[in-house]
């Protein structure tokens, strides 16, 4: 693939689309270009959406399961043949570290594809038996059948991480995708393309289209009425423009969102594990993940002590290109979201923080000084009510403060409009049913972070999302489940 010319990919063909407008694609580790990418004009986004809706019907909508979920099954292998492809693209766009890449990103991308193959082949659907007044008697069948289109409208935290796990699950069911990747990391999503042509998946099946949100290839996806439903992972304020564009023609929508996630550590912890956690889930991926923990409650006899830890290991933190195998944080994904990070640690100031650590842009080597650094931070001090304690920040920085009880921390914790994800740490396994039972969150991790089987619900309660993906919860998104009534 070439990366100073990113095109789109409509129909199983790239093509550079009818706009004539492009856009830089930059690398956050110096801030250069690294390419132009096509942005995709209305006709482009009917032209995607058309070939997918027509793929439906030819030679992808005539395979047999076993036939579809053997290709998807070659889509994974070739993702891992080509990994260093795969590797060097999403730490172009993103900055990452290899060592996470390597070991997060397209592993688990390409292990999409098989573990949705394998969960369409086994997991059943409903039979009922009907008593009748004739006595003869009727039985009932699920059928799953594909909804149709779907839009797919992925994140720049973990590009293919993110976007293969709704496209996995939505061709295994039998649809067909248009996939709109974050205009800040559109190689691998593009990449893909190339994979889905060499394994056979039939023209029309995986599209791809560049762009923006408004008036560009984000609001023409959405607002096109033949796709029959949407899935989105990105910011609240974002879902709830798609959520009302989807509600015209009453098309189905799988969003998740933002998230403000509470870490509660309670003093009969492991205090080991407990650190090195919410050491992972405060800093992995330069806090760029919707899972991370940016509020650290922490019981108050071991506070000080829990607290001058994390101070003490935050610090062993490297920041640093990919390229350099001791770089443990790379920059945020854009100068933008850069500056949107920095305002909010100059509002912790304002706020009344006391900074433990960071706060502000680290000065870098000359050749990286352009790129979109930040310090790790840890704060406290702030009160409950700060703009820094309620509102996502997505970037490598916690507050920390001390609680008392088990309600008081419940009630903290739950404060929130936000209601995705938590960590509770404690030796006590009863109170850690007990507390995960309350805290209003889609996911609850007892002594782990970012532990994730792929069977599993996943999703947001509140303001974090609405739906489950994940096992037979993708299933009951991405396929209409008809009942076929037989009279006996």
């Amino acid at each position: 693939m070439n990366h100073s010319d990113i095109r789109h990919f409509i129909n199983g063909e790239f093509v550079t689309g009818s706009s004539g407008r492009t856009f830089d694609n930059r690398n956050p580790v110096d801030n250069s270009v690294i390419g132009q990418v096509h942005e995709a004009a209305q006709e482009d986004v009917a032209a995607a959406v058309a070939a997918a809706k027509a793929a439906l019907t030819g030679p992808w909508g005539q395979l047999s399961m076993a036939e579809r979920t053997e290709m998807l099954y070659r889509v994974a292998d070739r993702i891992n043949e080509r990994f260093d492809e795969f590797l060097e693209a999403e730490c172009l766009d993103t900055g990452k570290p290899r060592s996470l890449a390597s070991h997060i990103d397209i592993p688990r991308g390409a292990a999409n594809f098989r573990v949705f193959a394998d969960v369409i082949k086994n997991v059943p659907t409903e039979s009922f038996r009907l008593d009748t007044p004739d006595a003869a008697g009727a039985v009932n069948i699920g059928h799953r059948a594909p909804k149709g289109v779907i839009a797919v409208i992925s994140p720049w935290n973990l590009p293919l991480l993110l976007m293969t796990w709704k496209v996995g699950p939505a061709l295994a069911c039998g649809n067909t995708v248009v996939v709109k990747p974050s205009e800040e990391t559109p190689l691998t999503t593009t990449l893909l393309g190339e994979v889905m042509n060499e394994c056979g998946v039939p023209a029309g099946v995986y599209n791809v289209v560049h762009g923006f949100g408004p008036d560009s290839a984000g609001e023409f996806l959405t607002s096109n009425p033949d796709v029959d439903a949407i899935t989105f992972t990105g910011e609240t304020r974002t879902g709830e423009i798609i959520a009302a564009a989807a509600a015209k023609g009453l098309r189905d929508v799988s969003l998740e969102c933002g998230g403000k996630n509470a870490a509660i550590v309670f003093d009969d912890c492991d205090l080991d594990k407990a650190i090195e956690g919410t050491m992972r889930s405060a800093f992995a991926n330069c806090g760029q993940v919707c899972l991370g923990t940016e509020r650290v409650y922490v019981q108050r006899s071991i506070y000080e002590q829990f607290r001058d830890r994390l101070v003490e290991t935050a610090k062993g933190l490297r920041l640093g290109p990919p390229s350099d195998a001791d770089s443990t944080l790379g920059p945020l994904i854009s100068k933008e979201h850069q500056q949107k990070v920095l305002s909010y640690y100059e509002l912790a100031r304002e706020e009344g923080a006391t900074v433990l650590l960071g706060g502000g842009q680290p000065t870098m080597a000359d050749e990286l000084n352009d790129g979109c650094w930040v310090e790790p931070t840890i704060w406290e001090g702030l009160d409950d009510d700060a703009r820094v304690i309620r509102e996502e920040i997505f970037g490598p920085c916690c507050h920390l403060r001390p609680f008392d009880s088990e309600e008081e921390v419940i009630a903290l914790a739950n404060d929130n409009p936000y209601g995705l994800a938590t960590a509770i740490w404690t030796e006590n396994s009863s109170r850690a049913i007990r507390v995960a039972e309350k805290i209003e969150v889609g996911i609850a991790w007892v002594n782990s972070w970012f532990l994730r089987d792929l069977r599993t619900a996943f999703g947001g309660a509140k303001q974090s999302g609405i739906g489950r993906e994940g096992g037979v919860h993708s299933l009951e998104f991405y396929t209409e489940l008809k009942n076929i009534c037989l009279k006996l």
